[in-house]
């Protein structure tokens, strides 16, 4: 079982930054061997993709609409994977969410059905 914690969400102006976190626990294991990924969800609207990295931290992806402005990346030995997001723009404004897949084996894609463990989820709201 893979237990997930987001933490840093807040209120930041346009512009301003704000640096997620998402600390993961597995049962039996010392170290959270897993892909992540983050995810969003703004008021009426889907979930959607905003970044992923692989376990050993290589390999990233991002969301079109959070390139150059938004950085994944983790510290397996904290077991935290972390999204520095910077130039906030109120349409960031939503419920940030981070996601594991099935297995340590598996990669983290862009589509939420690659996921299987998720966090509660923390609020970043960002005003004009």
């Amino acid at each position: 079982q893979v237990h997930l914690v987001e933490s840093g969400g807040g209120l930041v102006q346009a512009g301003g930054s704000l640096k997620l976190s998402c600390s993961c626990a597995v049962s039996g294991r010392t170290f959270c061997e897993y892909a992540m990924g983050w995810f969003r969800q703004a008021p009426g609207k889907e979930r959607e993709f905003v970044s992923a990295i692989s376990w050993s931290g290589r390999s990233t992806s991002y969301a079109d609409s959070v390139k150059g402005r938004f950085a994944i990346f983790r510290d397996n030995a904290k077991n935290t994977v972390y999204l520095q997001m910077n130039n906030l723009k109120p349409e960031d404004t939503a419920v940030y969410y981070c996601a594991a897949p099935p297995s340590s084996a598996a990669s983290a894609g862009p589509r939420e059905y690659d996921y299987d463990y998720w966090g509660q989820g923390t609020q970043v709201t960002v005003s004009s």
